[in-house]
């Protein structure tokens, strides 16, 4: 009788033990939309979703192309491809107008397998994002964006179509669990990604947003530097990646606004960031933020580091070599 009352309370004082199985985290559901042009960390931010989906702690469900460089898409399929995910769907913004800017899109379509010739020939981002939405379990997909929000806007405001009978909102709330942007400076200011080329977007997306909202501001990744010598040494020339940061500025680093927004939605909050999330962000026409601090209906929050910064630069750049 004594050993049964000791067992009893033995099992009060002590932490419950979970099978494995039960202690196991089930990967997240993402879909990237990303501006693969002008800059050079949406390469790494992806190569950073490739990383993590080796890991077992994501699955890339489809990647959105916001952008009108004519070989954002193709340079987009190519890294997929290398990284072992030629199935993954890719749609596009914009199919027409189309222009040539980036110092690294044409050089890596040219040198590494693809399909697309160019974004004329993708499926559109609304498109994609609705089959990718429909497919997908309920409350269970992160948006990541690090680009401007035309095609999340479009998703918002998309009609009932064959793929879905619910509305662009209604989809969202059914499907997304939350959304990781790239975007904003904090506590204020005025950034690329919200003012750049379409600011109404940015508007339209923080107006009608409902779910969690987690902003990687142009501040936390403005003193990132990734992609010099350290990623280069870990990295091979036969990586996209590294020919990539190559063709940009030949590894002499590059700040990681891109990866941190990757870095908050895959990593646990507090291993290497912390989330201010006592206000919401708020937008005015031409694009410009200001943190408002104090409780709304909004769901909002901007990141700060938790850790001191070599650790993260050294983890974005562990990530993009694809360790």
């Amino acid at each position: 009788m004594k050993t049964v009352i000791l067992s009893f309370l033995l099992s009060c004082l002590l932490p419950p033990v979970f099978s494995q199985k039960n202690d196991v985290t089930a990967p997240l559901s993402v879909i990237l939309d990303t501006d693969m042009d002008s800059d050079v960390d949406d390469v790494g931010a992806l190569a950073m979703l490739h990383a993590y989906e080796k890991r077992g702690m994501l699955k890339i469900l489809g990647v959105i192309v916001t952008s009108d460089e004519k070989y954002s898409a193709p340079c987009t399929e190519a890294i997929n491809n290398y990284f072992g995910r030629p199935d993954l769907p890719l749609g596009v913004s914009q199919r027409d107008s189309l222009k040539v800017f980036s110092k690294y899109t044409l050089q890596i379509a040219e040198q590494f397998p693809h399909h697309l010739a160019s974004n004329a020939e993708a499926k559109t981002s609304t498109a994609v994002y609705r089959q990718l939405l429909a497919n997908a379990s309920d409350n269970s997909v992160v948006i990541i964006t690090i680009g401007h929000l035309t095609s999340l806007s479009r998703l918002i405001n998309s009609l009932p179509d064959s793929v879905s009978p619910l509305h662009g909102l209604e989809l969202i709330a059914k499907k997304v669990k939350s959304w990781s942007c790239m975007g904003g400076q904090f506590p204020s200011g005025k950034e690329a990604n919200f003012y750049r080329p379409d600011p109404l977007s940015t508007v339209d997306c923080l107006a009608k947003w409902t779910l969690p909202v987690t902003f990687s501001g142009w501040e936390a990744g403005n003193v990132i530097i990734t992609g010099g010598e350290s990623f280069k040494t870990r990295n091979k020339p036969s990586s996209p990646v590294y020919q990539a940061y190559l063709h940009y500025n030949g590894f002499k680093g590059r700040a990681s606004w891109d990866q941190v927004a990757i870095l908050e939605a895959v990593e646990a909050p507090g291993k290497y960031l912390a989330v201010e999330r006592n206000g919401y962000c708020k937008v005015t026409i031409d694009g410009r933020n200001e943190w408002q601090p104090f409780a709304s209906r909004f769901k909002h929050g901007y990141v700060r580091f938790a850790v001191p910064l070599p650790i993260v630069q050294n983890r974005i750049d562990e990530l993009m070599a694809g360790f």
